[in-house]
């Protein structure tokens, strides 16, 4: 019964926290028992997600700041994205910014972030745009700022994405959205697998990887729980999670923010299946948990996006320093 509290549930938690800690991995029924939990267990969740998190981060927070470095004009249908031509939206479109803007935007953001992503949109990348862009890599390479240097450019072949870590690259994130059941109510104009290729371009290349999905998109908790298992076996050493910022003019403009109480359970479940990974949060996170920011770190995260997102503001670096600040945690890259 909902909001009632059973002994048997609150010792269940710390058995398979315990579990977890001495190395056995998370099944798909315990998975889902944990996403059926009521309020009645939230500090019970908090503590176990954050005994997973010390026991594999320590007190380690990583930060991470983008910059849309191409805007709109994306060919893409991808429904909840204000960057698509299929979508009507206020959105600022752009072409490639040049290395002198996307330079100066890392090093306002030196003294907050250590991980500092040139994020395009689109498919991929023109020939001319990732020349500017592998050129850009090796200025800032150049700069010698204290954050790694990471990029979002979508689809890319092995050889495009060797030639960027040659140039200085770092770390590649793409996302795999959602689960592959639910991929189609998501996406239409490209597949599940040009995702999971691009991912495995990447790891032969020899950059790390960060891989991730966004919430709140309308998926059922299996869609949520499959999507964990399919980030996990992409082997990626980053994890950004996003929650849905419903935004005027895309088909899931009518969608409501995610509750946060299922916001705190998704984190936990992360953390739960994903214990030795660097898991981030992203887009949402203000508009979920507004003036709550320490249950991002709580709830078993140990990173955030810092400074502005894609296309819609975040909080201050300062807010975020103070946050992080205050649970005497350490930003670390």
């Amino acid at each position: 019964m909902t909001g009632l509290f059973n002994m048997k549930d609150k010792k269940w938690i710390q058995e398979i926290t315990d579990a977890v800690i001495r190395g056995f991995s998370l099944d798909k029924d315990a998975a889902k028992r944990l996403l059926h939990l009521n309020k009645a267990y939230f500090h019970d969740l908090l503590y176990a997600a954050s005994e997973i998190r010390r026991t594999f981060k320590g007190n380690s927070v990583k930060t991470c700041s983008i910059i849309n470095a191409k805007s709109g004009h994306c060919s893409e249908d991808c429904s909840f994205c204000a960057q698509s031509v299929h979508h009507k939206t206020d959105l600022a479109c752009y072409d490639l910014l040049n290395s002198i803007k996307i330079i100066r935007a890392a090093q306002k953001e030196d003294n907050f972030s250590r991980h500092f992503a040139i994020v395009t949109a689109g498919k991929r990348l023109s020939k001319t745009d990732l020349q500017s862009v592998q050129n850009t890599v090796a200025e800032l390479k150049g700069k010698q700022l204290k954050q790694r240097i990471c990029a979002s450019l979508g689809l890319l072949t092995e050889n495009d994405l060797l030639t960027l870590k040659q140039a200085g690259l770092k770390r590649y994130h793409h996302n795999l959205e959602v689960s592959r059941n639910y991929y189609p109510n998501m996406c239409t104009t490209h597949a599940y697998e040009d995702r999971r290729k691009t991912i495995e371009n990447a790891r032969k290349a020899g950059l790390e990887l960060c891989v991730g999905g966004i919430l709140g998109l309308g998926e059922s908790e299996v869609d949520r729980i499959d999507l964990l298992y399919e980030i996990k076996s992409c082997r990626p050493d980053a994890v950004p999670i996003n929650f849905l910022v419903p935004i005027k003019g895309t088909p899931l403009a009518h969608k409501s923010i995610m509750p946060l109480w299922d916001a705190v359970k998704s984190i936990a479940l992360a953390r739960f299946i994903l214990p030795d990974k660097d898991i981030k949060i992203g887009a949402g996170r203000l508009e979920v948990f507004k003036d709550a920011q320490h249950l991002v770190f709580l709830s078993g995260a140990n990173g955030m996006i810092v400074g502005n997102l894609l296309t819609v503001k975040g909080r201050t670096t300062a807010d975020d320093m103070k946050v992080i600040r205050d649970l005497e945690l350490q930003v670390n890259a």
